[in-house]
């Protein structure tokens, strides 16, 4: 009995088809498909469509714990965020996403919640993937988290804290982001420049939303500033259309006349900021005659409401951006990447007009 000539070479033990298997059918070297693998637009043309039709037809997909073994590090960058329900969040990561595969990176994604013990645990399991970097979201972290940070940035691992920028707090890693504190200030800023002398702010009533919080602070200190009167109220957890509906009940109570209420409400987010403003025109406040109101975050929904939401255009998707751009470049340098403050916009919209 004779034996068939094989068409390929035959598959390891496990039967995934390997790089040999691909390089076959492609008829190119191993080199070649490890190159398209890593950086694709440097392979030619008519070679590289060879090599698609062959990965399709194999099924081949690289062992990633083979490369992590030989070289003691993965591809993969690992990043934390709060919450990948909110689209702002959700704009960083997928421009932080299209960066990093663009230049041969992963992205290894993990959301904590806003619990800063689950941020911990869950930096502990990511290292084990011994991730080239890493993307956290702020500069607050707990005890722990921080020192396994700091042993990662001293070992090599380039660190980079995003939705943040303040200097002041001497932070050792990179940070990518803005001032909170400045955004809050302006937002009281822009509300007593339009004539307002009573305001609230209504922050978040996520303890380890820090953020939120210090937009909170900035907001009261530009009040105190101006020597204008300010409330803060925190927000119920959970659905947060709900609670600004509640919260405007307790901002602007019907026992108490409009001098004794505030004039104009800013809101931690535009979700809660809806909230308030759905329920004054609910209960007959006219905005922005009675009551003026205004967001962060500059989700789609606000823009949709009638009169139209003002409020705080974040770099969401420029944070990503620029994330991948100094992370890539320092992967490939060896150099620490350098922080960038990045800038953000006030939008004047409807709901905080001027009445005459």
């Amino acid at each position: 009995m004779t034996a068939s000539t094989p068409t390929r070479r035959s598959r390891r033990g496990h039967g995934r088809a390997t790089m040999d298997d691909v390089a076959a059918m492609a008829e190119v070297t191993k080199i070649t498909v490890s190159r398209y693998l890593r950086e694709p637009a440097k392979v030619a043309d008519a070679t590289a469509e060879r090599i698609r039709a062959a990965l399709a037809s194999t099924g081949y997909v690289p062992n990633k714990q083979a490369g992590l073994l030989a070289s003691g590090r993965s591809n993969i960058v690992a990043a934390l965020i709060p919450n990948l329900s909110h689209s702002i969040f959700g704009e960083t990561v997928q421009a932080l996403s299209e960066g990093l595969q663009a230049a041969g990176f992963e992205l290894l994604l993990a959301s904590t919640g806003y619990a800063l013990d689950r941020e911990e645990e869950q930096l502990r399991a990511l290292l084990g993937w011994a991730p080239s970097a890493l993307v956290v979201t702020g500069r607050h972290h707990s005890g722990g988290a921080q020192q396994l940070l700091l042993d990662a940035h001293g070992a090599g691992t380039p660190v980079v804290e995003v939705w943040d920028h303040h200097p002041q707090a001497a932070s050792p890693f990179a940070q990518v982001g803005f001032d909170h504190g400045a955004v809050g200030r302006a937002m009281a800023a822009h509300l007593i420049d339009t004539g307002h002398r009573a305001l609230a702010y209504l922050d978040s009533g996520v303890d380890a939303d820090f953020r939120a919080h210090e937009r909170g602070a900035g907001f009261a200190a530009e009040a105190r500033r101006r020597r204008v009167r300010c409330q803060t109220l925190r927000a119920e957890t959970g659905d947060p259309f709900d609670a600004g509906r509640r919260a405007f009940h307790a901002l602007c109570p019907s026992t108490k006349s409009p001098p004794e209420r505030p004039s104009a409400v800013a809101c931690a987010n535009d979700h809660l900021a809806c909230g308030v403003m759905m329920e004054a025109l609910a209960t007959g406040l006219a905005v922005p005659a009675d009551l003026v109101v205004m967001g962060f975050g500059d989700f789609p929904v606000g823009r949709q409401l009638q009169p139209a939401l003002s409020t705080v255009h974040p770099p969401s998707r420029e944070i990503g951006r620029v994330t991948a751009q100094l992370l890539t470049q320092a992967l490939a340098s060896g150099e620490r990447p350098r922080g960038t403050a990045l800038p953000w916009q006030l939008l004047a919209r409807a709901s905080t007009q001027r009445v005459c």
